[in-house]
């Protein structure tokens, strides 16, 4: 197993802030460098957490930036952080991305009739423990979701750690909610609601937001680790996605995008600051009415 390491730039809880992913000390893609599947099999993934459980900093792979790091979104030149609605507090998982995935906005999905929203597929992962920023997490699927977010088809995909106690007792996607009860009707219900606190409407589901099965979750996967397969290669469009890696090849042919390590340029130092002090506000609640279903 490769050893994967975090190099933090700048302080949490600023502009300048960025995670890059380190494999045995050299810098690769989060994107693009860490394999999809962890087993030969196929049925261990890694996934890329991006935002620990209850925390609200909203932290995403870095599509534009060279080797993707890990930043806070912003928007109108402000930090982006998700509201707390009753009763939930920040995120309610591990919150990230399978790497080697894309959601291609070039291609509309038969069934949810939208196209992808040019992101590595999302994951909720479902575990008992905290995961922390960056890191390359061991997960299976169980199942997922289809949010449609202002036309742009939104998977999110349902996994659990594979060290976790209860992962022997979670194959698909009913023995979540046999073992989790009310955790997929909260991931719905988070899902929907979490943008009206900024003045926006609740989200909207395909298939009247039932969670498919395991079965399901990975073909969707697989279409998605096809479509970033076009990407790395250059046969579709980037649609802005910084596509260099130092690792990846497709069925024995290096990608165009390829650069050696040595000619990438270097990297800050870690620095591993403190975070800065965020808005009192950020742990404010919100009542929204009809939340509960």
């Amino acid at each position: 197993m490769a050893e994967y390491t975090v190099r933090k730039v700048a302080a949490p809880n600023t502009l300048e802030h960025r995670v890059y992913t380190e494999q045995n000390g050299i810098p690769i893609s989060p994107f693009h460098d860490v394999p999809l599947y962890a087993n030969a099999e196929k049925t261990v993934l890694n996934m890329i957490v991006e935002i620990p459980r209850w925390t609200n900093a909203k932290l995403e792979i870095s599509k534009e930036e060279l080797l993707n790091p890990i930043k806070q979104d912003i928007k109108k030149g402000k930090l982006r952080y998700v509201r707390n609605c009753f009763p939930h507090k920040g995120y309610l998982w591990n919150y990230g991305a399978f790497p080697r995935t894309w959601e291609d906005p070039n291609s509309v999905h038969p069934e949810t009739k939208a196209k992808g929203d040019n992101d590595p597929l999302d994951v909720c992962e479902i575990g008992e423990l905290v995961g922390h920023i960056g890191q390359v997490k061991q997960v299976k699927a169980l199942g997922v979701m289809a949010l449609l977010d202002e036309e742009e088809t939104d998977w999110k995909v349902i996994v659990i750690d594979v060290n976790d106690p209860l992962a022997p007792k979670l194959n698909d996607v009913e023995d979540v909610e046999r073992h989790l009860p009310g955790l997929l009707r909260a991931t719905n219900e988070w899902f929907r609601i979490y943008k009206i606190p900024d003045g926006k409407p609740e989200n909207q589901f395909a298939f009247t937001g039932e969670c498919k099965n395991r079965q399901y979750a990975m073909e969707v996967v697989n279409e998605c680790h096809e479509a970033w397969e076009r990407l790395i290669m250059g046969k579709t469009p980037a649609g802005g996605v910084s596509t260099t890696n130092v690792t990846c090849s497709v069925q024995g042919q290096p990608s165009p995008f390829c650069v050696p390590v040595q000619d990438l340029p270097q990297l800050p130092p870690s620095e591993n600051l403190p975070p800065e002090k965020i808005d009192a506000s950020i742990d404010k609640w919100f009542f929204i009415s009809g939340a509960a279903s």
